[in-house]
């Protein structure tokens, strides 16, 4: 994981802008002096900065060999907070946009064989994984649904150059994704990445309840939902670097209360999806209220997302 830490932040150009689906739109995104991008891995996301206090995270889906342009897809929501409907609104071709990242907190592990599957704009991290695999020689399948085939984004690319191994299956047409034919029985040398809206991650989650710990790794859109807190009053949060030792009662977050003590910590969704906030743990048990951290990474007590995860003890230590 990263960790909490600056970032580079680029003013790049929009050099192309295609409708990839019904209400998705690809951006092809530059550096306007050409210069080369910073690398990323399949699974990266960036940040892009379209308003003081709008901030909104799309997956990478572009080549990570081809260092000349970023590309991401965005799908307009209909519900929109404002993010995706500026996007679509706003950002033309030689628009300006500033981005933070790459991040990756859905890295893809080294594994004999995969199974991916994604719901609607969940295919956008897939896109490169898929290349990925393929490109080491794994064996792998793709199973991708949506509500119809004019809205799943890549379709065409994907069936065009891989062929049967990816599995289209709109829902107008097949109904729901068949999670048991797409997994098959658990496989020790199998991992499982999923992408797409929190009915499809639960159904995963299920089906993938008897295969092996760890080989199931998904990346939700939105936070999942969490039982009351494990404390339910104040707690402290000394701050190692900084030598201060600030109180956190239950009506804030720990992000909240280091900022208001005037410790600057890079954040982003605040809803404990982006990663933006990651902070290493020196001391204390953790309450994990993040909907990023695999359960291995949680129990390690070892690194926390400040903005929603919480003390499960009378004192944490942070390395901040």
């Amino acid at each position: 994981m990263n960790g909490n830490h600056e970032e580079a932040e680029l003013d790049l150009v929009v050099t192309r802008r295609t409708a990839e689906a019904d209400s998705v739109i690809s951006l092809e995104l530059r550096d306007p002096n050409g210069a080369d991008l910073p690398d990323w891995t399949p699974g990266a996301h960036l940040d892009l900065m379209l308003a003081p206090n709008l901030v909104r995270q799309y997956s990478l889906c572009s080549d990570p060999a081809d260092r000349s342009m970023w590309r991401v897809a965005v799908l307009r929501e209909p519900d929109s907070r404002g993010g995706s409907r500026r996007i679509h609104d706003e950002l033309r071709e030689e628009s300006t946009v500033r981005v933070r990242g790459p991040r990756n907190h859905f890295t893809l592990a080294k594994a004999e064989r995969y199974v991916f599957i994604a719901g609607g704009i969940g295919i956008t991290p897939i896109v490169p994984m898929v290349a990925a695999a393929e490109a080491a020689g794994a064996e792998w399948t793709l199973g991708y649904g949506g509500r119809s085939r004019a809205t799943m984004a890549f379709s065409g690319h994907l069936t065009a150059a891989y062929g049967e191994r990816v599995a289209l299956r709109p829902q107008d047409e097949y109904g729901i994704l068949d999670l048991g034919t797409l997994l098959g029985a658990p496989d020790k040398d199998t991992l499982v990445y999923c992408c797409g809206p929190e009915p499809l991650l639960k159904a995963i989650d299920q089906h993938c309840a008897a295969w092996p710990t760890g080989a199931l790794h998904v990346e939700r859109f939105a936070p999942k939902e969490h039982n009351a807190p494990v404390l339910d009053k104040p707690f402290e949060v000394e701050l190692a670097q900084t030598g201060v030792t600030v109180t956190v009662p239950p009506q804030k977050t720990i992000l909240q209360a280091v900022e208001e003590a005037g410790v600057h910590v890079l954040s982003s969704c605040q809803e404990g999806t982006c990663g933006t906030c990651e902070t290493p743990v020196l001391a204390g048990e953790v309450d994990h209220r993040d909907s990023l951290l695999t359960a291995g990474e949680q129990a390690a007590m070892d690194t926390m997302m400040i903005c929603v995860s919480r003390a499960a003890c009378p004192r944490l230590v942070l390395d901040l």
